[in-house]
């Protein structure tokens, strides 16, 4: 079971790195349940995981309080900004940007509800 576990940990992390350029893949997601995945397989992954530089505290942001910092916060709504206006600049149907539209509102109602990291 355990390497079942790292090899979806692994799976989540390229996930995330894709999320990096892509704008509709998101990143932490993906790297919170990579740390979840790695926290049952591999004490090294683990590790590895929550003391990377760049996304280690935001990792345990959220593992200690459900907290999101400011600039991530911020990224995202800008992010989710961009997708939506690039799908109102190629003339996507109205009926699939009320849904966009709603979706992308409750990600946003949720990330700004969560405590600053």
């Amino acid at each position: 079971m355990q390497f079942i576990w790292a090899v979806l940990g692994l799976i989540c992390v390229a996930l995330a790195v894709v999320g990096i350029v892509l704008p509709l893949l998101p990143t932490v997601p993906f790297l919170l349940l990579a740390a979840f995945f790695f926290a049952r397989s591999s004490d090294r992954l683990h590790n590895w995981l929550i003391s990377h530089g760049t996304f280690g505290p935001l990792i345990l942001d959220w593992q200690n309080s459900g907290a999101i910092r400011p600039t991530a916060k911020k990224a995202a709504t800008i992010s989710i900004a961009a997708v939506f206006t690039f799908s109102i600049l190629i003339s996507v149907p109205t009926y699939v940007l009320l849904i966009q539209a709603m979706v992308l509102g409750g990600v946003l109602v949720f990330i700004w509800s969560r405590p600053t990291g």
